[in-house]
């Protein structure tokens, strides 16, 4: 298979997975929130940004504002151009490509309601320079850390792993802990989770696994919501639930890789910056 039908087949399943992802949140919530698509594209965007990155191509913003996901944007993208010369020495095969580079992939957070029911971020990812890798991962952040949610999530994610590799696991969640870690304050983000970056050892092997990433997120986060979402609440609880998402704001802003690399390649920058919580505080 060459490289732009494996480009096809990936950009179809990332759009695929979005739906599966819509269609299983807009069933949860009980007051017929949906949510709302913005398309956006750089076609015409032949000169160099202002990080001097030539970005081209485009994708679809899906946000919805419900009663039980107080804010949940799941993104889409395709792009392609070039990497500024600062820039493409930090990403694999850029140099050797002369900076040209194509990704595509989905991007999803969510911020809930009930303090009760943990935040949630899940990403997957296809690049391509002179190389060609996928990354991804999904992690839980919970203000209030119930034991049944914390198992069940790890496991489900290790059982996705173990279904490719066995050396998957304890690879990823120790570089999701790592990476999900928040040094001006030395504390982790949340709970963890899996992270994978540069996976790049056989196509089509990592193609399945990504997917698997994809699905697992989908039925494990859904059944966490349904578990929690008619706990009961009050003024304290949320306010404890809007100074963690300070913490989730501070990360996504000052060490998030995504949020880089989509700010320095000239991305949309409302579809970047989806990731912020509607309504945050600090002490």
């Amino acid at each position: 298979m060459n490289i732009e039908d494996k480009k096809k087949r990936a950009t179809k399943w990332f759009k695929d997975i979005r739906n599966q992802i819509c269609d299983e949140f807009e069933s949860i919530e009980p007051n017929g929130a949906s949510f709302e698509r913005t398309l956006w594209d750089r076609e015409d965007s032949d000169s160099p940004n202002a990080s001097g990155s030539i970005l081209k191509g485009g994708g679809e913003i899906s946000v919805m504002r419900g009663g039980i996901f107080e804010k949940i944007g799941v993104n889409i993208s395709t792009v392609y151009g070039t990497f500024s010369e600062e820039f493409r020495a930090k990403i694999p095969g850029a140099e050797e490509s002369n900076g040209d580079f194509w990704a595509s992939g989905v991007s999803l957070v969510a911020h809930m309601k009930n303090p009760f029911v943990p935040a949630v971020h899940m990403n997957t990812r296809m690049i391509s320079t002179s190389k060609c890798w996928f990354g991804g991962g999904a992690d839980l952040t919970p203000t209030f850390e119930f034991d049944e949610d914390t198992k069940g999530f790890h496991k489900n994610l290790k059982d996705c792993c173990d279904r490719h590799d066995p050396e998957y696991h304890p690879k990823f969640k120790k570089w999701c802990d790592e990476y999900f870690f928040l040094p001006h304050r030395n504390e982790p983000r949340g709970i963890g989770g899996i992270f994978y970056d540069y996976l790049d050892t056989d196509w089509e092997k990592n193609f399945n696994f990504t997917q698997d990433v994809g699905k697992t997120f989908n039925t494990t986060f859904s059944e966490i919501v349904r578990r929690r979402m008619e706990t009961e609440w009050n003024e304290e609880n949320k306010d404890k639930q809007l100074i963690k998402r300070g913490r989730y704001a501070e990360f996504n802003l000052l060490y998030d890789r995504g949020t880089q690399f989509g700010l320095k390649t000239g991305g949309n920058t409302d579809a970047i910056l989806m990731s912020m919580p509607p309504e945050a505080k600090w002490i």
